[in-house]
């Protein structure tokens, strides 16, 4: 794992170019500690960055930026190609040699030998780089098929600047930055802002399965971008061409793509780990896992002082079952205390996402024992784990059939009662097996009764500040979610619709930024074993009924894991990675959220409504409203801001 950046601009004398570059490589240090790689070409007009965090052929080979053998290719690279042994024989098939045993050599033998287009098809892994044609003058960026590596792009000023993080872009001399209010407007809306967009205006984050070319044509650079991979092109193909197969037939296939996806993810020259929550997906990664293993593999897992957050007991259990050697380490509020002021730097733009915290937490303690960690992320996307995907469909069925203002009147009702009060009145009739939250999920629900139609309910479900907004002179068209239109005109079933939705966005540009961020702050890389595009293709060529069917969700996901693992640790309630945020802001994080917050602080800044804000806050502190979601991402942006 490794960061890189760059730059294309007019001719730059030696002197300068190599000092800016240096710049810009010493602000990746955390993303790659082990060694520092920079090129300029003779024309001064192309410069290159690279840190190393080094996981494979750990020698001087596999430095970076490589320059191919005849010296027409340059490149800098961020990630592992996970199959690059079965390239690495097609090439010595075809006879051509590699230098080095790297992936990144394979890699780039590989481009000169069959060009970016043909080698990026035959590519496994999670990568983004950075490729210099020196003979076409002809930059190409390029990004994985999911999105699990980051890429930053675009002109400030007559500079096109690119790099794995926004850290060296600001490095550069041209670098202007301003603050995009459509990419704060998406950060309020959603708790992280979806690409294209990044918090500066001018500046893009590449998107999942894409390249772009920039090239010198017609006296200009010119830009021009190729989709090479698309997760709804790949849906719509799987379900053309349905699995025909039994159920019980479809978990072996599962069992065996998992297999052959472990095998290659737990190859590495340094020592690997595992995130294990004790929920199915992580679960169901660490069983295979240690099956594969002749030695007890490393897991870690974060817990919490509050009971009803903590389930670091579950994953123990599932650890000493697997006979894994288990580390579990405890968020408490000094944990928090200390890791706040350095959110701003570990996530280099403002994000929102408050499971950020014991992420960062779990990832210092596995970086004490491990340079690499495997987690479970992706399995809710398209295995159907969130509870959306469950209760979505009912909620479609009411609208289809419910007149809207009998659904706005339940609505009415039923957010004029304050979340707590509706958490003691069922504690009153005994309901001792409520949900966590069950008067903010009320009070979310009855939000989504209103909407319009399916588009507008899966909306709801995923953005906040739906009852107003707190952003000063910011237009309609900022705030609207529009990233997935394609995946509504489908004629599927709504279940399938969201896991897509959420896979195009939220799943690269929360749950996938959370990790890699948080992780390569400590010089740690992850892998994400669920995110095999064949799995992917394999896994909607499938019934929905072998995914979701009836209150059971992650269907064949379970059953697989029934092989390793008795029931009783597998059947539990889906609470997912939650956090007490929202006690924290009533606590020991209240001193420091009222500071960022201060009514004339947010005048003078102009960004939002102050007296909204206060109201919420209010509201909060009260303890009849939970305001946590709505107000994290404003204080997210508030500390970054001030950073």
């Amino acid at each position: 794992m490794c960061g890189f950046a760059g730059f294309l601009s007019h001719p730059v004398s030696l002197n300068e170019g190599k000092n800016v570059l240096e710049r810009m490589a010493s602000s990746l240090a955390l993303r790659g500690p082990d060694d520092q790689g920079l090129w300029l070409s003779d024309s001064g007009t192309i410069g290159l960055a690279h840190r190393r965090l080094s996981v494979l052929d750990l020698g001087q080979e596999g430095h970076q930026p490589m320059v191919s053998s005849t010296g027409r290719f340059v490149l800098v690279f961020n990630g592992e190609i996970y199959n690059y042994r079965e390239i690495r024989v097609k090439l010595e098939n075809a006879g051509v040699s590699v230098i080095g045993h790297s992936d990144t050599a394979v890699l780039l033998t590989a481009i000169e030998r069959w060009g970016v287009e043909k080698t990026i098809n035959f590519v496994t892994g999670m990568f983004a780089f950075a490729v210099w044609d020196e003979l076409k003058k002809q930059l190409i960026l390029a990004r994985d098929r999911f999105g699990e590596k980051p890429l930053y792009f675009g002109w400030q000023g007559s500079v096109f600047l690119f790099g794995s993080t926004l850290q060296p872009l600001r490095q550069h001399p041209a670098w202007v930055g301003g603050i995009d209010r459509q990419a704060l407007a998406k950060l309020v809306r959603f708790n992280y802002i979806p690409a294209p967009l990044s918090i500066y205006s001018g500046i893009k984050k590449l998107l999942p399965g894409t390249w772009v070319e920039m090239a010198w044509r017609d006296g200009r650079w010119q830009e021009r971008k190729t989709t090479y991979w698309s997760s709804l092109a790949v849906a719509q193909s799987a379900k053309a061409s349905p699995y025909l197969g039994d159920f019980s037939s479809a978990v072996d296939l599962l069992e065996a793509h998992l297999i052959r996806v472990l095998k290659g993810q737990m190859l590495a020259d340094v020592p690997l780990g595992a995130f294990l929550s004790g929920g199915i997906d992580s679960s169901a990664v660490v069983a295979i896992m240690q099956s594969l293993s002749k030695v007890p593999i490393k897991t870690f897992t974060v817990g919490f002082e509050d009971p009803a957050f903590d389930e670091s007991n579950s994953a123990h259990a599932v650890a000493k079952h697997l006979g894994t050697y288990h580390t579990t380490c405890q968020l408490n509020h000094a944990d928090v205390l200390e890791l706040i002021p350095k959110l701003s730097y570990i996530y280099d733009e403002p994000f929102a996402d408050a499971s950020q915290l014991p992420t960062a937490l779990v990832s210092q303690i596995a970086r004490r024992q491990v340079t690499v960690a495997l987690s479970g992320d992706g399995g809710d996307e398209i295995f159907g784990g969130y509870n959306r995907y469950l209760w979505g469909p009912h909620l479609e069925r009411w609208h289809n059939f419910m007149p809207q203002v009998f659904s706005g009147a339940i609505k009415s009702t039923i957010r004029a009662i304050p979340p707590i009060t509706l958490e003691n009145l069922f504690s009153l009739i005994g309901s001792s097996s409520k949900p966590r939250h069950l008067g903010d999920k009320l009070h979310k629900l009855a939000n989504a009764l209103s909407a319009k139609n399916t588009y507008q309910l899966y909306s709801r479900f995923v953005t906040f500040w739906n009852e107003g907004f707190p952003l000063i002179n910011v237009p309609q068209s900022f705030i609207n979610y529009e990233r997935d239109d394609d995946v509504w005109q489908q004629d599927w079933p709504f279940a399938e619709k969201m896991m897509l939705a959420d896979t195009l966005s939220y799943l690269p540009d929360d749950i996938l930024v959370k990790v890699d961020r948080a992780a390569m702050g400590v010089s740690l890389e992850t892998r994400v074993p669920f995110l095999d595009h064949q799995l992917y293709e394999f896994i909607w060529s499938l019934p929905l009924e072998y995914r979701i069917k009836g209150k059971e969700s992650k269907r064949i996901l379970r059953h697989l894991l029934y092989r390793y693992l008795p029931s009783e640790l597998i059947e539990r309630p889906k609470n997912g990675f939650s956090v007490p945020i929202g006690q924290y802001l009533r606590g020991p994080l209240r001193d420091w959220a009222e500071s960022l917050i201060d009514p004339s602080r947010l005048r003078q800044e102009g960004y939002f409504d102050a007296g909204m804000v206060s109201n919420a806050w209010n509201q909060h502190c009260s303890g009849q409203f939970n305001r946590e979601h709505e107000l994290w991402s404003i204080l997210m942006f508030q500390d970054w801001l001030k950073a």
